[in-house]
């Protein structure tokens, strides 16, 4: 029998999006891991290559890896990976998968297992057994459904289901108490399970992106710990109004949506930083808008915006504003009280005059004006001032 090859990696493998290497070792902190090698013997699979990693203290492997080796299969008895009963990490990644051997359930120890870009078609029944995981992904594969079996995972912290086919997830997902991070984006959803609304945990990030869903339950609004919500290029019509419950979002992604308008809770987010509107239908901001004192960004771009609150002077710590390509008729002086504003971005709206408190930003770094009915020949003096201060100012 062919052995597979092996190589030496480095204290960890890089995650699938080859981004930070990361390292999930039993007693991490405690005992220190150095590169090695785990000959795997050949039981019908294609000659491979796999790296591990080995913890120093104890001389056994806590991560392996056979990323990218065009295996099709791993056959239902693998010994050599069986017996690696402290094996924290296992990495399948980009291979032509499309299940697992019932041997890999006695990896108790396992803590993460990534899966991403195989062919699954079905939600591989030996992940159910691995109780102590703690980062799961399947991203990219052909996924239909998911178990309710998957509620019995209940050490999930990051849950990665992207990619996919799925049109459902079950309801007992809600019981992931210790999940922070879930990215079900670009699958055929066509609603939010409202057991989501139970996994309080949530805090970090919450992809919904690239669906086809119409709502958002009332019960998702008790995430009052989550900081990023993504639900772009779906077919949202409205927000609940409890949506200011999420008291912890720091950037919200709701582009490519069918909003016309937005509830008057969403001032009670005053910890967001970021948000992203553009690509609905909106018409207007609700005056509540002004309470978001610690926003940055707030991008507006292709909607039906006629006019803006006084209130948006509110925005103090706001740098950039995106309203192009919307019916504004005309703009508040109360956008003159913008001290942080450095980009400005009113192209093609339905602008015949600006208020002269533009020249008032001090920190304006670029103010486009295209594409309106403005009347500046000649140029206003404030124009000019701004000009003067080194501000570009598109006409």
């Amino acid at each position: 029998m062919m052995a597979c090859s092996a190589a030496p990696t480095q204290r960890g493998f890089t995650d699938v999006h080859g981004g930070t290497v990361r390292r999930f070792l039993s007693g991490a902190g405690t005992s220190s891991t150095s590169r090695g090698a785990v000959f795997v013997t050949d039981h019908g699979l294609s000659s491979c290559t796999w790296t591990s990693v080995t913890d120093d203290m104890t001389g056994k492997v806590v991560s392996l890896s056979a990323r990218e080796q065009g295996m099709r299969s791993l056959p239902e008895a693998l010994p050599e990976i069986a017996r690696l009963e402290d094996l924290a990490a296992l990495d399948l990644s980009f291979n032509l998968l499309d299940d697992l051997p019932a041997d890999l359930g006695r990896l108790h120890r396992l803590t993460e297992l990534r899966l991403d870009s195989n062919q699954f078609s079905r939600f591989p029944d030996a992940v159910l057994g691995l109780t102590g995981l703690q980062v799961l992904s399947l991203y990219r594969n052909g996924l239909s459904n998911v178990p309710s079996g998957l509620g019995g995972l209940r050490e999930i912290r990051v849950l990665n289901l992207a990619g996919n086919r799925l049109s459902s997830v079950p309801a007992e997902i809600g019981a992931l108490s210790r999940l922070h991070t879930l990215d079900l984006g670009h699958n055929e959803l066509t609603d939010i399970p409202p057991s989501l609304g139970d996994v309080t945990g949530l805090s970090r990030y919450l992809y919904l992106s690239d669906n086809k869903i119409t709502s958002v339950p009332d019960s998702l609004c008790r995430l009052g710990h989550l900081r990023y919500l993504n639900i772009t290029d779906n077919r949202l019509t409205a927000l609940p109004e409890r949506f200011g419950d999420l008291a912890s979002l720091r950037e919200l992604r709701l582009y490519h949506n069918r909003l016309t308008g937005l509830p008057r809770s969403i001032g009670a987010l005053r910890e967001l930083r970021e948000a992203h509107l553009m690509g609905n239908r909106l018409t207007g901001l609700p005056e509540e808008i002004g309470g978001l004192a610690d926003l940055r960004e707030l991008r507006l771009m292709d909607n039906r915006v006629t006019a803006l609150p006084d209130t948006i002077g509110g925005l103090v710590r706001l740098t950039r504003l995106d309203l192009r390509n919307n019916e504004l008729r005309a703009v508040p002086d109360a956008i003159g009280r913008l001290d942080r504003l450095t980009h400005l971005d009113l192209r093609n709206n339905r602008l015949h005059e600006l208020p002269p408190t533009l020249a008032a930003l001090p920190r304006l770094e670029k103010l486009d004006l295209r594409w309106n009915p403005l009347a500046l020949d000649p140029l206003p003096a404030w124009v000019s001032s701004l000009e003067q201060r080194g501000c570009v100012v598109l006409t």
